[in-house]
């Protein structure tokens, strides 16, 4: 090691854990550079919300979460570093640069932004207010709210194509309204769209509004050529789905002012994929581009890293500091379950948990196998104390789910032990749940009522780990926010196990409940509860209910920590 290197420099940090970004840090690994991925929320990156993806080179078919959790199993099985954290600033002023993170400052020789980019709004009038009440941006996550109805999507390039077709899972009929001559995407996944029966494509017609009351009842649309609007309600009145699939916008805020953007907020790179700032490198999404496919990201990843490998050796030679990497963690394949890496101020086997544990729990009443049973175990070692899963049950088939599922789970450590309440005095609507309790009888503020399967495996997990301690590492600013809290809050998240955006939500609520005994978090399958999806229109999750004196406020869409406590005040 050389006598700069600290032990706590990287030669690069990865801003961004999707296709990209992983696929630089498994080249990058490889090549045996020291290389950390910075990811906010979930490493995968958009493609995760993506239920099958059936053009990726060498691989028939595959949801996009499972493609994605294989690339950084792979990564990580060469040395790469994973991270969870939020990159608040960038200074690449001198040879090393910094990073600073929501979980302290990340020192590196280079940096990569593969920051990647969101779904954008249409801009047609109603958008907003309707933004959770019959406007969506994920088939995924919100096809199945429609089921038996109408719907409208807006947009006409390869989401809006292939989301059409999806969306018949679900819908009675689709109408896509392309702005344009027709779908500007490959001709295969447009005549996809124009052969199926239940769907019907509308060439230059543009969206003008929405209408309803607590959901949208009515499609008002325009055709270009002529001027003549046109406006669909259903036969019976009912809800009327729409879905924008319209483009992203790159996420650049980061490297605003600090390196050159194309009109459109795109960064702007050099044929080696670095940006006008020195050491400062780019690729996927977040770049200009013509195509954006999982296919392009991943090329354009191995590309950027091959180009940073001459940069970082110049860089090695300039400076001195030889970083030294981890040892690569698989020996006999790359293929393998990768444990759990370490980072700076990370928990690995929450890390773990996070991106793994979830992908393995595919449905609710699944035995725990092998694979699952020792990523679990890692996390329940590191617990501080014991806690009880308190079963409040009707005595129905959900019931009998949710027990032999969280009996399955206690089986698995001694820190959990599973007891049944006796429910004559809960409200039935509620049942069945699981509340979490503390070993001396104490709330904990945690339920989840269904069965906690799919997506939100993940963060019960991560629930019981943030409860019984030490938890994931908490920003000192969102800290003290949950403490300053002085009066009773309930809230209440609206989840669909489906659902790739629900479980950032569901983590967060449930971190506040267990570091505030004023704060309770009970999160409900949607499905499982009709009565809550009525009660407050839900035809998009996740959906966050607030309810404390003020009265109760409602929210849609995925929300970090800071924002929910933006929202409590």
């Amino acid at each position: 090691m050389s006598e700069k290197d600290d032990g706590r420099v990287y030669d690069a940090v990865v801003v961004g854990g999707g296709p990209a970004g992983l696929t630089a840090a498994l080249y990058l690994a490889r090549a045996r550079y020291r290389v950390l991925v910075v990811e906010r929320e979930r490493f995968g990156g958009q493609i995760t919300i993506t239920s099958e993806v059936v053009n990726y080179p060498g691989v028939l078919s595959a949801s996009g979460a499972e493609l994605t959790d294989t690339m950084r199993r792979q990564a990580e099985a060469f040395g790469a570093e994973m991270l969870l954290a939020d990159v608040e600033s960038l200074d690449l002023s001198g040879d090393v640069k910094v990073v600073r993170t929501s979980r302290g400052d990340v020192r590196s020789l280079a940096v990569l932004l593969a920051t990647g980019a969101s779904p954008r709004s249409a801009g047609f009038a109603g958008e907003e207010e309707f933004r959770g009440h019959g406007v969506a941006y994920c088939a995924t996550c919100d096809g199945e709210f429609f089921s038996g109805r109408e719907v409208f999507v807006v947009g006409g390039g390869f989401a809006a194509a292939e989301e059409a077709v999806f969306l018949t899972t679900y819908a009675s009929h689709v109408t896509v309204l392309v702005r344009g001559d027709g779908f500007t995407c490959a001709k295969a996944t447009a005549d996809a769209a124009l052969a199926n029966e239940r769907v019907t494509v509308l060439t230059n017609a543009e969206l003008v509004s929405v209408e309803g009351d607590s959901v949208v009842r009515r499609v008002r649309w325009r055709d270009l050529a002529t001027g003549e609007e046109s406006v669909y309600s259903s036969a019976d009145g009912g809800a009327v789905g729409v879905f924008v699939f319209v483009g992203y916008a790159p996420a650049t805020a980061l490297v605003s002012g600090l390196c050159e953007l194309d009109e459109r907020g795109y960064v702007v790179t050099d044929d080696r994929q670095m940006t006008s700032a020195d050491g400062l490198f780019a690729a996927g999404d977040v770049c200009q581009k013509r195509l954006r496919q999982v296919a392009t990201a991943v090329g354009e990843g191995a590309a950027t890293a091959t180009e940073m490998e001459r940069y970082l050796k110049a860089a090695r030679e300039r400076t001195g500091i030889v970083p030294v990497q981890p040892a690569s963690r698989v020996r006999a394949g790359v293929g393998q379950p990768a444990a759990p890496a370490a980072a700076p101020g990370a928990s690995g086997p929450v890390a773990a948990a996070g991106g793994v544990v979830a992908a393995s729990a595919a449905s609710p009443g699944s035995p725990i196998d092998a694979e699952m049973a020792e990523q679990l175990q890692a996390v329940f070692s590191r617990m501080d104390a014991p806690l009880v899963l308190r079963l409040h049950l009707d005595g129905g088939d959900v019931s009998a789910e949710l027990a032999a599922y969280m009996r399955a789970l206690a089986a698995q450590t001694d820190k959990l032990t599973v007891e049944e309440a006796d429910a004559s005095a809960d409200d039935a609507s509620e049942l069945p749940f699981v509340e979490v309790v503390r070993a001396d009888g104490t709330p904990s503020g945690l339920a989840f009522h269904g069965v906690p399967g799919g997506h939100e495996f993940t963060s019960f997990v991560l629930g019981l780990y943030n409860t019984a301690g030490p938890g994931q590492p908490v920003a000192e600013a969102d800290r003290a926010a949950i403490a300053a809290i002085s009066r009773p809050v309930s809230l209440r998240v609206l989840v669909g196990l489906s659902c790739t955006m629900c479980p950032d939500v569901v983590v967060a609520c449930q971190r506040m409940a267990a570091d505030n005994p004023l704060v309770t978090a009970d999160v409900y399958d949607v499905n499982r509860f009709p009565g809550l999806r009525e009660r407050y229109s839900v035809m998009s999750v996740p959906c966050l209910v607030v309810e404390d004196g003020a009265g109760e406020r409602v929210s849609f869409g995925k929300k970090g920590l800071s924002e929910i406590l933006s929202l409590v005040g």
